[in-house]
């Protein structure tokens, strides 16, 4: 049986005080920031924590995005020694190249995969679909359908994020990345419904997020919502509690996850 995973949350963005230097911060329904310190930095400690791989995030990511996060990459694969992604202002296959070669293993994308759904497939036969990870913002409208949001959760799509899952792993994405934007920051549990839905849905990994604040959350997600991976920013950023502690909880709830590191 394959090994569920825990995966930390980088979010970041240019610092407010150095806007050439990429920040970690937390927020809260994608909106509110609070700047909280290196990423890299954090990363080492995710690592020596026992956690199973990393998400990077530029969640401000504009003209020079892509440059930024290669820097990001280039100093997390000298200082870290383990499997990470990156995403955020993904445009061309040429910043994936990029990203790829500056030392991320995966990069994650939203936006241009839904303006320009080809994207996913140019984007896995020319660097692998195990390095395609299609990332689906999602929060529900005002009669309770989901539908799927771009641009940093500021342009509903109007499309069905089960719908889309399906159709981004026929396309060739090699993992699914949920986020829940409406639980994002909020600690009150994952969307489990959603979460589910697309994990039945598909058969390609599914790594769920947004609202973790809690150990049982984790294990919410994985026995009821099915998914492969968890993942969580503020969580681990605010609480006193890290990977090793909360992998310990998940496997006591019976859940196969790796221990020994």
């Amino acid at each position: 049986m394959l090994k569920k995973r825990l995966i930390p949350k980088l979010q970041m963005m240019p610092s407010s005080f150095n806007p050439e230097q990429m920040v970690l911060v937390i927020t809260v329904g994608f909106d509110k920031t609070l700047e909280i310190g290196d990423p890299v930095s954090q990363a080492k400690i995710y690592e020596a924590q026992a956690a199973d791989e990393l998400i990077f995030i530029d969640i401000r990511a504009g003209k020079q995005g892509i440059e930024r996060l290669a820097k990001v990459a280039r100093t997390a694969a000298e200082e870290i020694f383990m499997p990470f992604t990156l995403g955020g202002g993904i445009r061309t296959l040429e910043d994936i190249r990029v990203l790829l070669s500056n030392g991320a293993d995966k990069v994650s994308i939203n936006t241009v995969a839904v303006d320009n759904p080809e994207f996913i497939t140019n984007s896995a036969r020319m660097f692998g679909d195990q390095c395609v990870v299609l990332s689906i913002d999602t929060k529900t409208n005002s009669a309770g359908k989901y539908e799927v949001w771009t641009r940093g959760g500021t342009v509903n799509t109007g499309l069905d994020p089960v719908e889309w899952a399906i159709q981004g792993q026929n396309l060739g994405a090699g993992e699914i990345l949920i986020t829940s934007i409406s639980r994002d920051g909020s600690r009150k549990g994952l969307d489990i419904e959603l979460t589910k839905n697309i994990s039945d849905a598909v058969s390609i990994p599914v790594i769920t997020s947004g609202g973790c604040g809690l150990a049982q959350h984790f294990i919410d997600g994985f026995i009821a919502g099915n998914a492969s991976a968890v993942s969580a920013g503020t969580y681990f950023c605010m609480k006193d509690e890290n990977p090793m502690q909360t992998r310990s909880q998940i496997k006591n709830a019976g859940i196969p996850i790796r221990i020994l590191t």
